[in-house]
């Protein structure tokens, strides 16, 4: 087993994290916060906007089993790479998107998938490539949401627009 991880920031942390959680392949599914300056950064401050944290999943995965491509291709399915605002109803700083790379092998991957959307589509990608900065694991009750409240994690997707 190689055992690898990304983060990424695609809105609601309960809501991204959900097609994750049953893929051959990953091995955990972290909420949490990134790309922010504050240390500790709490649920409530960075759902109000007071740090520059993004709400974001970090996705511990086998290497051997499923590639970092093939969780941007899902996350991408996910998300709408074209709203530099947010995503779905959440709105502000902490609901926008963003690809955390850690090395340039990372970065090269996130950034032909971008090129290639844009192409396809011929809109902007505002998803930002941002390089790593500490993670912070979210409160307890964030962990795992969906699958702890499979109806209020329904209700969530549905009220967001995410899901038809």
């Amino acid at each position: 087993m190689k055992e690898n991880y990304c983060i990424l920031a695609g809105g609601c942390f309960w809501c991204i994290a959900m097609p994750y959680y049953e893929l051959d392949g990953v091995l955990k599914v972290y909420s949490g916060y990134g790309g922010g300056k504050e240390v500790k950064p709490t649920y409530k401050d960075v759902k109000n906007q007071m740090t520059s944290h993004k709400e974001c999943i970090k996705i511990i995965y086998d290497e051997d089993k499923v590639s970092f491509e093939k969780l941007l291709n899902i996350y991408f399915d996910h998300i709408n790479p074209f709203d530099s605002e947010g995503q779905f109803i959440d709105r502000g700083e902490s609901y926008t998107t963003a690809i955390f790379y850690r090395d340039e092998e990372m970065f090269k991957i996130a950034k032909q998938l971008v090129n290639k959307i844009e192409l396809e589509t011929n809109k902007k990608v505002e998803v930002k490539l941002l390089k790593e900065t500490t993670f912070y694991l979210a409160e307890e009750e964030h962990q795992e949401y969906g699958l702890k409240n499979p109806e209020d994690i329904e209700k969530e997707l549905k009220e967001s627009g995410r899901k038809q």
